[in-house]
């Protein structure tokens, strides 16, 4: 009985070490890592694409917060593009009451939800503000808690890590040198440039005489050539290629605003647009590269003794400054000439075309400018003197700007948990501000708000605003306002006294008037005006 019992008991002893070995096999450790692995990524997921925007959600709805509701992954994006397609889908007439137009959804979600309601940008929430003193609070930022949003990453390609998306003291040591290129004695001395630039356009124009011009795409070249030649010390047909490609990278990002994938793909499998865009950047990247190494080579061989006192000059000593904590780097300097490339140039462009277009369907206010414009200038070239006390102008420009601003999107992001107003507003919430709604409200305005009256500022923004600036911001407010719009100021009225002086202009019948929102607000089939020589 002995020796059969531990003949019995041999193998199940056998049988315990191989189930050892199994256990231990590293095939199995592999396939626990796997699955493993897989279970982290889709708690990630499940928290990311569930919980926190229904957290949010619940959240800002305690505290009577409303808005469309979160859709899985897609958020509220289906519903703006929808909306966005049907307004466009037809022409607006020559009205300019072009809010529900231009953001069909911020128009219909602000009349039924209030003027602070919760929409989603893919699992992002998103709050959209459109009540004056909480507007002004967000822009000032007195605690600094309102930061500057993360950008799209089709927008990232487009300014990087620049002045419009940065933050802290980075932002603080770049705006400071923008500071210096755009304050008002560098606008007295890049007066000569803008001016023969103008001269330039106008020549061309006398192929036009009593014919039909499109004006947007004159101004885009016009515009570009005065960036150029003021802020990087080149010629529009040097920097061509990079205007030419920054524009189609902007129309990428246009095009896939509010396009959402799901999160970690574009990682593994990319889309045409992300594929075109990623080559775009780097061969804009390897131009402004050559500008640079132009310009340190001109200084390296002594034909300058400094990099200069343009934009791209205060850049560059600043790449080459001796102390290593105000030194910028080449992608910071790639980054801010990109910045400038796009925003002085469309921002500048926008303003002209939307001028040109409510001056051509008000010849008595276009006769009232040119009048001005006479009497201080002549037929002579304008001056700095003179361009200060073009209040008529200044007028209509402001009329233009309420009515078409360039820029009709400003985000910010919470930075830690504050309160504005009655609300408190958890970190890293988005915020989006539209200068439309209030450029546009009749409580603000009155019941002529969607009329081209430029008298509203004859006593100034402040007495138009009744002394609330969130009334009216088509360059931002507070300390991130556009640090550019004196510099677009100025060479539009550069501009606009030099045409006035020749031409008398006209809405063409081609013309469909169809506003919609690129980087700036843009005329869908651009504006075609008759010109008539004086």
């Amino acid at each position: 009985h002995k020796g059969r019992s531990k003949r019995a008991r041999k193998p199940k002893t056998k049988k315990r070490k191989k189930q050892k070995r199994s256990l231990g096999d590293p095939a199995m450790i592999f396939l626990s890592f796997i699955v493993l692995c897989l279970l982290l990524i889709l708690i990630k997921i499940f928290h990311k694409l569930w919980w926190i925007p229904y957290r949010m959600q619940y959240l800002m709805g305690l505290q009577g917060i409303k808005g469309p509701s979160y859709i899985f992954i897609h958020g509220s994006t289906k519903e703006i593009s929808r909306m966005r397609i049907e307004a466009m889908a037809t022409p607006l007439g020559l009205s300019h009451a072009i809010f529900s137009k231009v953001q069909p959804h911020i128009d219909f979600w602000l009349n039924r939800y209030g003027k602070v309601y919760l929409q989603w940008i893919g699992a992002r929430a998103e709050l959209v503000v459109a009540d004056q003193e909480l507007i002004k609070e967000i822009l000032n930022n007195k605690d600094g808690a309102f930061q500057k949003s993360d950008i799209q990453s089709f927008l990232k390609k487009i300014f990087g890590d620049g002045l419009l998306s940065t933050n802290g003291e980075k932002w603080a040591d770049l705006r400071k040198l923008a500071n210096c290129a755009f304050h008002g004695e560098s606008l007295k001395g890049m007066f000569p440039a803008m001016i023969s630039t103008v001269e330039m356009m106008l020549e061309s124009w006398k192929s036009y005489e009593g014919k039909e011009v499109e004006v947007f795409q004159e101004f885009r070249l016009l515009t570009s050539e005065v960036i150029s030649r003021t802020a990087f010390g080149s010629s529009y047909m040097k920097g061509k290629d990079i205007f030419e490609m920054l524009t189609k990278l902007t129309s990428i990002a246009s095009e896939n605003l509010h396009k959402v994938r799901f999160p970690g793909l574009s990682k593994f499998l990319k889309t045409g647009a992300e594929i075109e865009s990623e080559m775009l950047e780097k061969r804009i990247r390897n131009c402004i590269i050559e500008i640079i190494k132009e310009r340190e080579q001109n200084v390296t061989s002594c034909e300058d003794s400094s990099f200069g006192a343009d934009y791209l000059g205060l850049l560059l000593k600043a790449h080459h400054d001796a102390n290593d904590s105000q030194r910028i780097s080449v992608d910071d300097l790639v980054d801010e000439c990109k910045t400038f490339y796009v925003a002085g140039q469309e921002t500048t462009n926008s303003l002209l075309a939307w001028t040109v277009f409510l001056l051509a369907i008000h010849p008595d206010w276009q006769e009232e400018v040119r009048k001005e414009v006479l009497s201080l200038f002549g037929h002579e070239n304008p001056n700095p003197e003179g361009i200060a006390k073009l209040k008529t102008m200044g007028m209509v420009f402001n009329e233009s700007l309420r009515l078409y601003p360039p820029i009709i999107g400003i985000m910010r992001k919470v930075g830690r948990e504050i309160r504005l107003g009655n609300l408190i507003l958890p970190a890293n919430l988005n915020l989006f501000i539209s200068p439309l709604p209030l450029h546009h409200d009749p409580q603000i305005w009155g019941e002529d708000v969607h009329q081209f009256k430029p008298e509203r500022f004859s006593e100034g923004v402040a007495e138009a605003t009744k002394n609330n600036p969130a009334a009216f911001f088509p360059f931002g407010m507070g300390p991130r306002h556009c640090v550019g719009n004196k510099f677009a100021i100025t060479q539009a009225k550069i501009a606009f006294s030099m045409i006035l002086q020749r031409y008398t202009f006209t809405l063409s019948p081609a013309y469909v008037h169809s506003p919609f929102q690129f980087s700036t607000l843009n005329p869908r089939h651009g504006i075609q005006v008759i010109l008539q020589p004086l």
